[in-house]
């Protein structure tokens, strides 16, 4: 506590008793001021008069109390106390260089690069002088930015929070008064920096102000201010709509609604490689919506929880000439909007004559969004490249007088409104389900933060974020063109992007030489054009890694969902710690024997030449005849085909539709030994002896793990090749380009973290992948209780005696096992690490060099390496790649599956079907009897 000391002394005017504190925080004024008047009651006790007295508490401030007192009937009563603060500074602490964000109960200040910088304002500092002094300490260029502050008001309710703008003189004021009025010491003050924007900048729904003059020239915008429209003369105000109509009102298109199927206009300089570089260095972050119900981010905070001196009795929400609205893009994809809450067939937010946009198609945007805001609707008058005319669709209908005219700016891209008349009079406003300026090429804008974000959006959340955004229901295929815009916008055209394909290639070959690249064309009668119909990639890190991978190659392929049919077929190998690796990718037009000759020969060629690798696949016919052909190079024994047994089992379920049967199949091809193979055979047979000659029709060494000879470690699927086609997944209706370049990303990213992990168990000294740690320290505890029995320790034959009873016979020098596993798994199995343990010889001696940590680490040793910009690629000289006709989906709408359904697709247990409407079960949405009722 600080150190209070007692004075009496006379005031000239006013008999006073004073007692002065200095303290140190406002929890030590508090005590030592009641020390105070406990030394005020014991001195008045001793006095013989009443007298007022004053108590000083002097530290950096001085705080002031009258105390008067008085005897009524022999008593004493106090009954005037005024209080007030005096000070030279206030403490502010300052963040900025990051972003505000609000909940329902406090504010906070977030942000990679934020800071926070202490300040001392003066009490007489004025808001100008505020913002300056905010630059000088920030060093923010205040000609390229300009400043929005809010500080942090306690509400009178709880321990709760809003945010203060700070605007004026008067806002400031309310602001450092807060350390007089509560119990805050230090104001805390959120600064966010709002880029200027150029007044020809392409951001979508940019608005700007300016002021237009007799010869067009633009003077520079006012920083100081919002975002408001500055008036602009009236580009032929005076005249009619026909005189306005300058040199290209031929080009003019009249018509009475809005254009649905236009076409989403691609910016030709973009580039959809920085778009992707962009999405996947953001890919494992978390989308936040700032309309989620527990982030409340309005201007008007619940009435009942403002005090008396809350500024938002008083704070107005924005002005309504689009306060916002220099960038649509945010406007659209954020929680904000330029307008207050509206009332039925209202919105507060209306269009000025003299606005100003940067692109025609940024004002029919904000058209459209105010239109949606008001539950209104309006039609095309006139529209051409220099031209537009709006009116409300109810016009003529209810006498609405709402119309807007625009003109071009001469010499420029601007769009000025000469002509306002609104805002809607109509009395029945639409709220049908349904929008009609609810348009894909809206929904496209509005997603493609979005798809920014997570590329893998599905059509239903599409439909779901549209509705919680603006609360119309759009239908699945406008929800899914605007999907398709919006990626057309961030990563291009999808039949440019076939032409792109070859210098993205020479792209990434030129920051990482030794990628293969194989095409496949056809020649038409076109000069300098060719037919895409195959190409084939991998990149050197994993051609080189490849090498220190099992002999393991699994093979599969996936449809692609875009514009263009196609599939693409993948191989993946696997690592010692049972890991997938991806080894090659081709995009063929189809699954046939010979795209599958094509590919596994452009592997044999290009990517490993090694012997003796186990190909899992499914029975695909033009696999099967792949595999057996010896020109290819991946006949026995160079290499050796085995089969997936879930599509084994898969195929067993389709022919004979019996689930016992289906598990004895799947029992048999797990089977580790020959006899539990036979006895799970045997019991097929005598159940059906149909589908035991089905069975035996295909060889036993495809499907059988007991008969496989080592071949292929225990994998007896293809999920490593699924499990890296549900990661493409997203990606498959993305241009090739993408695709393309997401199976680079995704690599790099797989080699990045594998490579860590190798190096710090290096590091740490530890001899074996945690996979194959894990295996043996089981095997470990096994091996403790068996008995084993040593019959020559020359040749090293033992019979080990487990605890169930079962004896197994081994071979240390063979290393070989009865049980199998050893031979199948390629570590030691639990018999020979107790026969091991019993000769004391080191059991890992046993294990095969693939499950090491040094091969571990140099199957992710090798680095992929940044690629350049796009302007920095290699120039093409090639002929012009063009997709092929017989590829390109007709009609819009959902694609329809291609792929071959079987069991595999069926859920066990299915439930019935419910009705996407009602909700009850039986039928679907479009048998429902309540349709036409919702």
């Amino acid at each position: 506590m600080g150190r209070t000391a007692f004075k009496r002394f006379q005031l000239p005017q006013l008999a006073t008793t004073a007692i002065e504190l200095k303290c140190r925080s406002s929890h030590q004024r508090q005590l030592s001021l009641f020390r105070a008047f406990l030394l005020l009651f014991v001195s008045f006790s001793c006095c013989s008069s009443p007298s007022p007295f004053v108590v000083f508490v002097a530290d950096r401030d001085i705080a002031v109390v009258l105390l008067r007192f008085s005897y009524p009937f022999g008593g004493f009563s106090l009954f005037n106390l005024v209080s007030f603060m005096s000070v030279s500074t206030i403490p502010v602490i300052c963040y900025y260089n990051g972003q505000m964000m609000r909940t329902k109960t406090d504010v906070t200040y977030e942000g990679r690069k934020a800071v926070i910088a202490p300040m001392d304002i003066p009490i007489e500092c004025t808001f100008e002088e505020l913002i300056g002094l905010i630059y000088s300490k920030t060093n923010i260029d205040k000609r390229r930015f300009r400043l929005s502050l809010n500080c942090k008001y306690p509400l009178r309710s709880g321990n709760r929070f809003q945010p203060f703008p700070i605007r004026d003189d008067s806002s400031l004021r309310r602001m450092l008064n807060l350390v007089n009025t509560t119990s805050i010491e230090e104001i805390e003050l959120f600064i966010e920096v709002v880029r200027v924007k150029g007044l020809l900048n392409k951001s979508v729904g940019g608005h700007v102000d300016l002021f237009v003059r007799d010869n067009y020239n633009v003077a520079q915008p006012d920083y100081d201010c919002g975002p408001s429209s500055s008036p602009v003369p009236d580009i032929g105000a005076n005249g009619d709509d026909e005189d306005c109509t300058d040199d290209g009102g031929n080009d003019e298109d009249v018509d009475n609604e809005c254009n649905e199927n236009t076409d989403v206009e691609v910016d030709e300089h973009a580039s959809s490689f920085g778009y992707f570089t962009q999405i996947l260095e953001n890919e494992h972050g978390i989308y936040v919506s700032a309309e989620a119900p527990c982030c409340d981010v309005s201007n008007h905070p619940d009435e009942d929880t403002l005090d008396e001196s809350s500024p938002f009795n008083f704070h107005l929400p924005p002005t309504p000439q689009f306060e916002h609205v220099e960038n649509l893009d945010n406007a659209v994809a954020s929680a904000w909007t330029p307008w207050v809450p509206h009332s039925s067939g209202y919105c507060g937010g209306e269009f000025v004559i003299g606005q100003v946009f940067n692109w025609k198609s940024d004002l029919q945007d904000v058209a459209k969004i105010y239109s949606i805001k008001a539950h209104q609707e309006f039609i095309v008058v006139a529209s051409s490249k220099k031209l537009l005319v709006l009116r409300c669709k109810k016009a003529e209908e209810c006498n609405c007088p709402w119309k807007l005219r625009a003109m071009v700016v001469k010499d420029t891209s601007l769009f000025a409104i000469n002509k306002y008349a609104g805002p809607h009079t109509c009395v029945n406003p639409c709220f049908n389900r349904d929008h009609h300026q609810l348009d894909s090429n809206l929904v496209a804008t509005h997603i493609k933060s979005l798809i920014k974000a997570q590329f893998t959006l599905t059509t239903a959340a599409i439909q779901a974020s549209v509705m919680e955004r603006w609360g119309y229901q759009i239908s699945y295929k406008k929800a899914l063109d605007g999907k398709h815009k919006a990626i057309r916008q961030l990563f291009g055209d999808f039949c440019q992007s076939y032409t792109e394909l070859p210098r993205l290639f020479l792209g990434i070959e030129q920051s990482n030489p030794g990628c293969v690249v194989i095409w496949k064309t056809c020649e038409i009668n076109v000069p300098n054009t060719e037919i895409f119909q195959r190409v084939f990639w991998s990149f050197k890190p994993s051609i080189e890694g490849f090498e220190h991978c099992r002999p393991i190659m699994s093979i599969d392929g996936t449809h692609l969902y875009g514009k263009y049919k196609g599939k693409l077929l993948i191989a993946m190998g696997c690592d010692g710690n049972n890991q997938l690796f991806p080894l090659a990718f081709a995009l063929t037009e189809g699954e046939n024997t010979d795209s599958w000759g094509w590919f596994l020969a452009c592997i044999r060629n290009g990517v490993t030449k090694r012997t003796g690798i186990c190909v899992i696949s499914d029975r695909h016919p033009g696999i099967m005849a792949a595999m057996s052909d010896p020109d290819l190079g991946w006949a026995a024994p160079s290499a050796y085909h085995r089969i997936c047994m879930q599509h084994l089992a898969s195929n067993f379920m389709t022919r004979f539709k019996d689930k016992i049967l289906k598990n004895l199949v799947c029992r048999a091809a797990l089977a580790i030994t020959e006899r539990k193979f036979n006895k799970h055979m045997h019991t097929i047979g005598r159940i059906n002896s149909e589908a035991l000659q089905w069975l035996e029709a295909i060889p036993v060494h495809l499907w059988a793990l007991s008969h496989d000879g080592g071949r292929r470690y225990g994998l007896m699927t293809t999920n490593i090749s699924e499990v890296f086609n549900s990661v493409l997944k997203g990606a498959r209706c993305l241009p090739v380009t993408a695709l393309v370049q997401l199976t680079f990303f995704r690599l790099n990213g797989y080699f990045v973290a594998r490579r860590e992990v190798g190096a710090n168990r290096l590091a740490s000294t530890e001899q074996f992948t945690p996979y194959v740690d894990a295996q043996l320290q089981g095997c470990v505890v096994k091996a403790g209780s068996m008995e084993i029995v040593l019959y020559d320790h020359v040749k090293g034959l033992f019979h080990v005696k487990s605890r169930r009873g079962r004896i197994h016979r081994l071979n240390l020098h063979e290393k070989n096992c009865t049980c199998g596993k050893t031979l199948i798994y390629g570590f030691p199995c639990s018999h020979m690490i107790a026969a091991c343990q019993h000769r004391c010889v080191d059991f890992h001696l046993f294990v095969e060099g693939y499950y090491s940590t040094q091969s571990y680490y140099n199957t992710w040793a090798s680095l992929f390496h940044p690629i350049f910009n796009e302007d920095e690629w290699p120039l093409y000289d090639g002929p012009t790649i063009v997709p092929p006709d017989s590829l390109q989906r007709m009609g819009s709408g959902r694609p329809r599956s291609t792929r071959l359904h079987n069991e595999m697709d069926v859920r066990e247990g299915k439930t019935s079907i419910t009705c996407g409407l009602c909700k009850q079960p039986g039928h679907n949405r479009w048998s429902c009897l309540n349709r036409n009722q919702l």
